[in-house]
């Protein structure tokens, strides 16, 4: 095959001095998926911003070579290297509600890339993206582009920002953890696309991801990575049935894990703390959570799943005051909660955290990890001085990071850090209620085990309650007491976990498990003959869904 793209010797620094990539080469050939995987921090991201030798702030290459069809793109000016960036060299964000401009509508974003590098014209453009948007099964494409980031789901804006990527036609995609935010119905259908796009254009790709069994439906060849260093590399299934190193042995043994999780047995529901009684919460005219019911009890997981776009969020929102409910009441400890925060009490307020989606967007750029951590425990509890910083200092370690980051910038910080930064700050509050919103899906599967030990540990330890919303099934099995599945903002099933996973009573919620990723190559595939079988060609595999945009 064809070498597209050369990395040798990368080599990247933080600004006061930490080396964060070692001298790491790679070789990618036109058509071939190279899997990058390791914790958080591993400098995964680093080295697929290095492709398009871009360092983040406070971060600089300084060393190394990076050569697109044998041109080193360190050698150009600025102009040579924003002509390349977007047209030849695409990234694609962990993090598409960072990456959009909340100004602009989605089809004005798609179309940029492509006029402005003078590739097509802007109906050309135009045409192209709603292609994509139908070829990524998103809704109405037509008029899908005239929406804003926040009009649009998670799952919707991270399929936009992959319309965006491609609308370039590119040598080389930079696929940075493209499927985190992603329900797994949702996630097949990318996957699919993106390895058609891939296989028909013989574009190459590097893919960034904490997830095996992702990481095995996509990839040719793994890279493993610790602390910025290459601890393994090899064709996948290799890296996958026989791993030659500790670290990767330890991933792999994780995602087996996950894949068998045993489910946790329903506790005592005497204690009720949350109330959820005949909740409905609109958007405009259109009813985005529809009669929702349920409850919480002291100390219990309920997780809430269900795909992009089914009312996860917004429920959880309406709990937290964010949103106000239309109709319906929502009561903590049998009290009526007002239906917006500002009417809430500072005690009703400190007792129900939430844990965000998105870090990036959630976090204040301009305020320090200690600030941000910092600022509940003196907002409800009068903390200040030096009893402050030792609180910030506590909870830091909490979440499995380095007190020293208290001086350090959002930033500054891997996307798994940041997460764990947002988790400190719920912690901060000493809740009663935390709503955890998709509060995995950012860390690698290491990592993010031991984010569940330490939310169960509380859960065991403090009675702390969680309303866990998560796309990831293992996780349910292993961390809920209840579930909760939610389709087109309805509740239509509820119950143990045990019961829901050995008995689901409804066909939804059994297509939910049949879709979670196994870590095994050829899985997908299988998956998608499967539904093209049952479904008549209606799902991913059929030829009418966006084909001729790959053609």
């Amino acid at each position: 095959m064809t070498q597209v793209l050369r990395i040798e010797g990368l080599r990247v620094q933080s600004a006061s001095g930490d080396v964060l990539v070692h001298d790491v080469d790679l070789e990618l050939a036109r058509g071939e998926v190279l899997g990058l995987i390791g914790e958080s921090g591993a400098g995964k991201s680093t080295i697929g911003l290095a492709a398009l030798t871009y360092a983040r702030p406070g971060c600089r290459i300084v060393g190394g070579r990076v050569l697109l069809g044998g041109t080193d793109l360190r050698g150009l000016d600025a102009a040579g290297r924003r002509g390349v960036r977007g047209a030849r060299v695409a990234y694609v964000a962990q993090s598409a509600a960072a990456a959009f401009n909340p100004a602009m509508s989605l089809l004005n974003q798609v179309c940029e890339g492509p006029v402005r590098h003078g590739l097509m014209s802007r109906a050309q453009a135009r045409e192209r993206a709603v292609e994509a948007f139908r070829a990524l099964d998103l809704p109405d494409p037509h008029r899908f582009g005239e929406r804003y980031p926040h009009q649009v789901s998670g799952g919707q804006l991270q399929r936009a920002m992959a319309a965006m990527a491609i609308s370039c036609q590119p040598d080389v995609l930079v696929l940075d953890e493209p499927t985190t935010a992603l329900d797994v119905t949702t996630q097949i259908e990318v996957l699919a696309h993106l390895k058609k796009l891939i296989a028909l254009y013989g574009t190459a790709a590097l893919y960034i991801s904490h997830d095996l069994a992702v990481v095995a439906q996509i990839a040719d060849r793994i890279i493993v990575l610790r602390h910025g260093k290459i601890v393994e590399t090899g064709p996948t299934q290799a890296i996958l049935t026989s791993p030659k190193t500790e670290y990767a042995r330890a991933l792999v043994a994780e995602r087996k894990a996950a894949e068998l999780g045993v489910k946790t047995r329903e506790r005592d529901r005497a204690d009720t703390v949350l109330t959820v009684e005949d909740v409905t919460v609109s958007y405009g005219r259109r009813d985005v959570v529809r009669s929702a019911q349920f409850t919480i009890a002291r100390g219990e997981i309920v997780a809430v799943v269900g795909e992009s776009g089914s009312g996860k969020t917004t429920l959880a929102y309406a709990i937290c005051g964010l949103v106000a409910a239309r109709a319906g009441c929502i009561s903590f400890e049998g009290a009526p909660l007002a239906p917006h925060y500002t009417r809430r009490t500072r005690e009703e307020l400190r007792r129900i955290q939430l844990v965000f989606q998105l870090p990036d967007v959630a976090l204040n750029p301009r305020h320090s990890v200690g600030l941000i951590v910092g600022r509940p425990a003196a907002f409800y509890f009068g903390m200040k001085g030096p009893d402050l910083k030792v609180r910030v200092a506590e909870l830091l370690v909490s979440v499995g990071l380095d007190p020293s980051i208290a001086n350090r910038y959002p930033g500054q910080l891997s996307g798994g850090q940041k997460q764990r930064v947002c988790i400190a700050r719920a912690l901060a509050a000493k809740p009663d209620l935390i709503v955890c919103d998709e509060v995995t899906s950012a860390l690698d599967p290491l990592v993010g085990e031991e984010i569940l030990k330490l939310l169960r540990r509380l859960q065991e330890d403090l009675a702390v309650a969680y309303l866990f919303i998560t796309h990831d099934l293992g996780t349910v099995r292993r961390v809920a007491h209840r579930v909760v599945v939610m389709l087109d903002g309805s509740i239509v099933a509820q119950g143990a976990v045990a019961d829901i996973f050995d008995r689901p009573g409804h066909p939804y919620f059994a297509r939910l498990m049949a879709s979670a990723p196994q870590m095994r190559p050829g899985w997908l595939e299988e998956v998608l003959k499967g539904r093209a079988g049952s479904q008549g060609d209606t799902s991913i595999a059929r030829s009418g869904t966006g084909s001729h945009l790959l053609e």
